[in-house]
């Protein structure tokens, strides 16, 4: 399969007349994108804000009811996260930092070595 190939000189040189071109009429580029931006700035704004003001909200045709069981169901779970989290707080874990918890470990040693030592 044959692809054309891109002349780069070609391009190179197209591309820097158009940045040229650009560059001699910034002043009229900037006014022109300035507009467009106005514009659609204006649209934006249109849509979002002035159009929502004028769509009336439709009433609800039944009251709210409250649902007892979505209700009771949550309130279950939130009561085994409660307990969870009491568990948690109640657990004590070893400070594997503290100087004493280490010294304390270091000087356990088995009974019989303690025995030999001393004669």
């Amino acid at each position: 399969m044959n692809l054309p190939r891109i002349k780069m000189k070609g391009t190179k040189g197209s591309f820097k007349k158009i940045l040229l071109k650009l560059g001699e009429r910034a002043f009229l580029i900037f006014l022109g994108l300035f507009i467009i931006v106005l514009i659609l700035g204006a649209v934006i704004y249109y849509q979002y804000n002035i159009l929502a003001k004028k769509k009336e909200v439709q009433a609800i045709k039944e009251p709210l009811q409250f649902q007892e069981k979505t209700y009771q169901s949550v309130f279950r779970i939130w009561q085994e996260r409660e307990k969870k989290i009491e568990e948690a707080g109640l657990k004590e874990y070893s400070n594997p930092f503290e100087i004493n918890h280490l010294k304390e470990t270091t000087s356990e040693e088995p009974s019989g070595s303690s025995e030999i030592d001393q004669e």
